[in-house]
C-alpha cells in the first residue's frame, strides 16, 4: 500500500535520530519553564496526536464530537490536536505546550522522561504486531543480514527492532554496518542494486515487501508487545485534574467500541480513518491487522498489568542507554525509573515514567 498524502508517512516508529537529538535538548531546555505552570486545577487541556493507525481515532473522535461530548460531562474542554510531524509533537509535549500526546513505550522514555518530564501512559492503546519488519533482498533466513549494510531511521523504533532480530540469532549491530536513511528516502533506497537489507515500517513496509526478491525475515509480531502505542500525559496535570484523565479515557473506549465490529458503522468510522490517513477502507484494515488493538479496557488492563511489560521497558531502556537516548548524564540503563505495576525499572528515585491502569480499570468496572 503506497500512502496518498505525504503526511502518513509520519509514524510512531520513525524518530529520526538527529531530530531526536535536537528536541531533547530544546524539551530539556523549555521543560524547566513549563512544569510550574502545569501542575493546577484548571477546566482547559489540549492534545496532540500524529497520524498513525493506532491514533487515528483521536482524529475521529474530535470531528465526531465523542471527546467534546466526554468533556462536557465532566463540565472541561479538550482541544485536540493534529500534528503531521510526529517528532515534533512529542518535543512540544514535552515542552509544555501541550498536556498529553500520543507516542510510543520508546519514545517516552526517551524524549519527555529523559527531558525531565514526568509523564503517564494513560492509555496503553495497542502494539505492534507485523506493522515493523526486517527484509532482505533475495535472502529468506535472517542470519545471512551479516556483514551487509542495513538502512533504517537510526535511533528509531525500526533500529530497535533490528537489534531484537539480530539478538534472536545470536548476533549484534557489530555484526551489520547500519546506514541512517530518511523515511522518504527508504523506499527509492531498496530499489538500487546497493540495498540489500532495509528495516522499516507500514505503509513503507508493505510497498518494499511486495518488490521482486524481497524477503520479510523478522517482523514485530516475533517480539510482540515491544513496540506499544500511547496516550501520554504529564503526571502532575493527572493528578490536579482527575477529570481530565477520566473524560480521555471515556471518549477513547467509546471510539473503540464504534470502530470495532462488522456493522455500517463500525465500518464507516474506519472509512473515516482511513481516509483520514491517506488511505481508504481495506488499507487503513490491512494495517490494523498487524496492530493488536486493545479495544475493551479490560483487554488494556491485563496487558499493562502483566510483568512482561516491565521486562520489555528493561529492554527498551537499555537499548536506549546504549544509543545515547537517556542523556549525557545518564550513567546507566537504570537511570530513569519505569513505574509499572509490577513493579520499578530502574531507579525508585527518579521515576519519570508511569504505566498507571487506575483510568482504564475506572472505564473496564463502568465508573467513568
Amino acid at each position: 500500500m503506497i500512502a496518498k498524502t505525504a503526511t502518513f508517512l509520519v509514524s510512531p516508529t520513525h524518530c529520526c535520530g538527529k531530530l531526536k537529538t535536537m528536541g531533547f535538548l530544546l524539551a530539556t531546555f523549555f521543560c524547566v519553564f513549563a512544569l510550574p505552570a502545569s501542575a493546577q486545577e484548571r477546566d482547559k487541556f489540549s492534545i496532540c496526536w500524529s497520524i498513525y493507525v493506532g491514533w487515528m481515532p483521536w482524529g475521529y473522535g474530535a470531528n465526531e464530537g465523542i471527546v467534546k461530548k466526554w468533556a462536557d460531562k465532566y463540565d472541561i474542554e479538550i482541544d485536540v490536536v493534529q500534528i503531521n510531524d510526529y517528532v515534533e509533537s512529542i518535543n512540544q509535549y514535552t515542552a509544555g505546550q501541550y498536556d498529553g500526546c500520543s507516542m510510543t513505550n520508546m519514545d517516552a522514555l526517551t524524549i519527555p522522561a529523559a527531558g525531565g518530564v514526568d509523564s503517564t501512559a494513560l492509555i496503553v492503546g495497542d502494539f505492534s504486531n507485523g506493522n515493523d519488519g526486517v527484509v532482505l533482498k533475495g535472502e529468506s533466513d535472517l542470519k545471512a543480514i551479516k556483514g551487509q549494510d542495513v538502512n533504517l531511521v537510526e535511533l528509531s523504533v525500526s533500529h530497535y527492532l533490528l537489534a531484537r532480530a539480530l539478538e534472536s540469532v545470536d548476533m549484534t549491530e557489530r555484526d551489520v554496518n547500519v546506514v541512517n536513511t530518511s523515511d522518504a528516502d527508504l523506499v527509492s533506497a531498496y530499489t538500487s542494486d546497493d540495498v540489500t537489507s532495509v528495516v522499516t515500517w507500514n505503509p513503507l513496509l508493505s510497498e518494499i515487501v511486495s518488490m521482486p526478491k524481497s524477503e520479510l525475515v523478522f517482523d514485530s509480531s516475533q517480539i510482540p508487545g515491544e513496540i506499544i502505542d500511547l496516550m501520554v500525559v504529564k503526571t502532575d496535570v493527572l493528578k490536579a485534574n482527575p477529570d481530565f484523565g477520566k473524560a480521555l479515557v471515556g471518549a477513547w473506549y467509546e471510539i473503540m467500541s464504534t470502530m470495532s465490529g462488522d456493522s455500517a458503522s463500525a465500518k464507516a468510522a474506519r472509512t473515516a480513518m482511513g481516509e483520514a490517513s491517506g488511505t481508504d477502507l481495506a488499507g487503513y484494515e490491512s494495517q490494523l491487522a498487524s496492530t493488536r488493538m486493545f479495544y475493551t479496557p479490560v483487554a488494556a488492563v491485563e496487558f499493562t498489568q502483566s510483568e512482561d511489560l516491565k521486562t520489555t521497558m528493561q529492554y527498551v531502556a537499555e537499548f536506549s542507554f546504549q544509543h545515547g537516548l537517556l542523556g549525557e548524564g545518564a550513567p546507566d540503563a537504570t537511570f530513569i525509573g519505569v513505574e509499572t505495576p509490577s513493579g520499578v525499572y530502574g531507579n525508585t528515585g527518579n521515576i519519570k515514567l508511569r504505566f498507571d491502569p487506575t483510568y482504564m480499570e475506572m472505564a473496564a468496572d463502568g465508573e467513568l
